[in-house]
């Protein structure tokens, strides 16, 4: 076997396991548009391209036939790769959108390592004590009626932890839909301020059969990038989420 068939073979290999990896993250965990927004897309391709092309690199430098080393080096090879992918993925892992949180006037995009297992056992409800596995969900916070916990929200906003990392205040999201609704503006407002944004809301619009009237939008907060959100204008349900940054 000549080294580029084996570099050809070790790439056929990491391309299948790259391809299966991608699935998983864009398909579940990082579905679009929020994988830009958490600013994950460009992270998540380079870790996959590094992993897919290290290692067929490698084994195209070292790979001789009859080597005696060469099962020894092959197999450092291996490993130095598989630790690679395993690492990458559990970065991944860690930082995958848990939640999209409405509270009040928007919407906010929580990572899984936003929490930590403290914040995940104050949740009253069950569903909330865990990051789910099976992709970003739409919940509510609702901001408490007690005025010492409303305080203690307040300050702790001051130093980054705001309404949305507090489990203890997640509810449904039909709960937190109506407040939504209020702080909500039509879309002709985003139009006028965002000129590229009418071709993305006109192809929304066409696609689902709506009319300007009948939607609404809020910001989404995230690391990376604000989007834009859009409501249907009666019950408050998410309809889409967009790449406009509505600010």
């Amino acid at each position: 076997m000549t080294r580029w068939k084996a570099a050809a073979i070790h790439f056929s290999i990491s391309v299948c396991v790259g391809i299966g990896a991608a699935a998983l993250i864009f398909g579940v965990w990082y579905p679009p548009p929020y994988s830009h927004a958490v600013g994950a897309d460009q992270l998540i391709l380079l870790l996959l391209g590094v992993d897919v092309v290290l290692g067929p690199l490698l084994t195209l430098v070292v790979f001789k036939s009859g080597k005696k080393s060469l099962r020894f080096d092959l197999t450092v090879i291996a490993l130095l790769q598989v630790c690679a992918f395993l690492y990458g993925m559990s970065v991944v892992v860690r930082a995958r959108p848990a939640f999209i949180v409405g509270r009040v006037d928007r919407f906010v995009i929580v990572s899984a390592n936003d929490l930590d297992d403290e914040d995940f056992e104050k949740a009253t409800n069950p569903q909330f004590r865990s990051a789910p596995w099976t992709g970003p969900k739409v919940i509510g916070a609702a901001v408490p009626t007690d005025t010492q916990l409303r305080n203690e929200v307040l300050f702790s906003s001051t130093n980054g932890k705001d309404l949305e990392k507090f489990p203890q205040y997640y509810t449904d999201y039909d709960a937190v839909a109506p407040t939504l609704l209020q702080y909500a503006k039509p879309l002709s407002d985003l139009e006028k301020s965002k000129p590229e944004s009418r071709s993305v809301i006109a192809d929304v619009l066409a696609r689902r059969k709506l009319r300007d009237e009948d939607v609404v939008w809020v910001p989404l907060d995230a690391r990376r990038a604000s989007m834009t959100v859009l409501l249907d204008r009666s019950s408050g349900q998410p309809l889409q989420a967009i790449a406009v940054d509505p600010w």
